[in-house]
């Protein structure tokens, strides 16, 4: 027969679940999303216990919890770290993911909070965050030296509190069974306080994946179908499928007629500005694309006309054409012409004329 289930049975699988899961990936590790989903529904199902038995509340100090309780405030943040560790496909599904992480840290630190269990230096970070968890950062500077700095004091005090932890877990003192009970209470204390410490952390890079994630571009949907189903749309058009009703159909959300505008100038149906209806009609059987107006022919013979042709040249144009011996007006014309040259180049010597040189 089966033992009912507890709050600490529950608690203690879940924790076991998780432990198996640090250090693992999802490509290396077979059971990696089954371990995952059961470590959630584990923890998950400890807040509702937590709820049902009121194990904390609003006016009771840490005092009033008990030593073997104390585990049960790190719930939360057992929630958030394996929502770190979902995988998913697009950036939409990545900030849903961070979103949700984010509410259980901050559930986390409410519940710290709310028993004083925070320190000065982290309630000063949580009220940072909670004026601009967009922008959260743990470093407030922007001086890069001083950004340094604090970075490498950050390591070293993370590094000092795991060394603290590791240190008392492995003391007797401190062993949760057998071990002196305020040794033991400092140890779950001491837990407590690294955890928070890791949330800001966590917290922080949340909101630099976040401010990522808001740069993505919005993926398209994709459409797919399968062979047989864009067969059938062939063999049996739809009217979603008709070509000419999807190009006619009026935008979705569009009045088809009425006013153009909304009195605060909202287009209310899809319109075009033409120069006028005359416009329109003229255009209506125009083709596609410009037709041509003349023929090469028709084109060469006015340019032609207009001059814009220059005929003859080439080897042709040194050639002397062949003298007609039938045609005695012509070979007149040539003789009179060779004779007035021969007289104009007596009358005017070579250099006649240069009388820049003359003294």
């Amino acid at each position: 027969m089966e033992e009912p289930k507890t709050l600490k049975s529950v608690f203690l699988a879940a924790e076991s679940k998780k432990s198996s899961l640090d250090g693992a990936f999802e490509a290396s590790h077979p059971t990696y999303r089954e371990d995952l989903e059961f470590a959630l529904k584990a923890y998950q199902e400890c807040l509702r216990y937590i709820s049902q038995i009121s194990l904390f509340s609003n006016n009771e100090s840490i005092e009033d919890i008990n030593t073997s309780d104390l585990p049960y405030l790190l719930v939360s943040f057992r929630i958030a770290e394996l929502l770190q560790k979902i995988s998913v496909s697009t950036p939409l599904e990545r900030r849903a993911a961070l979103r949700t992480t984010r509410e259980a840290y901050e559930q986390f630190l409410h519940l710290l909070d709310n028993y004083g269990l925070l320190s000065p230096s982290d309630l000063r970070l949580f009220s940072m965050y909670q004026e601009d968890p967009e922008r959260f950062s743990t470093i407030s500077t922007t001086d890069p030296a001083a950004r340094r700095n604090a970075k490498i004091a950050n390591f070293k005090h993370e590094k000092e509190m795991k060394q603290k932890l590791e240190y008392m877990r492995h003391s007797p003192r401190h062993l949760e069974n057998g071990g002196d009970e305020e040794a033991v209470r400092e140890l779950h204390l001491a837990n407590t306080s690294y955890c928070a410490y890791m949330t800001f952390q966590a917290l922080e890079g949340i909101s630099r994946e976040m401010d990522v994630l808001a740069q993505a571009p919005v993926p398209l949907i994709p459409t797919t179908t399968t062979v047989e189903e864009d067969e059938r749309r062939r063999q049996s058009p739809t009217e979603a499928d008709d070509y000419s009703g999807r190009l006619d159909a009026p935008f979705q959300g569009m009045r088809s007629s009425g006013p153009l505008l909304s009195q605060d100038g909202k287009p209310l149906r899809p319109f075009t500005l033409t120069n006028g209806r005359q416009d329109l009609q003229q255009g209506v059987f125009r083709s596609g694309h410009n037709l041509p107006t003349m023929s090469i022919d028709q084109y060469l013979e006015e340019e032609r006309k207009r001059g814009g042709i220059i005929e003859g040249g080439g080897e042709a144009s040194g050639r002397q054409a062949t003298p007609d011996e039938d045609n005695y007006e012509k070979a007149d014309a040539e003789t009179m012409k060779a004779r007035e040259w021969d007289e104009y180049v007596e009358a005017n010597p070579k250099g006649s004329g240069n009388t820049l040189n003359r003294g």
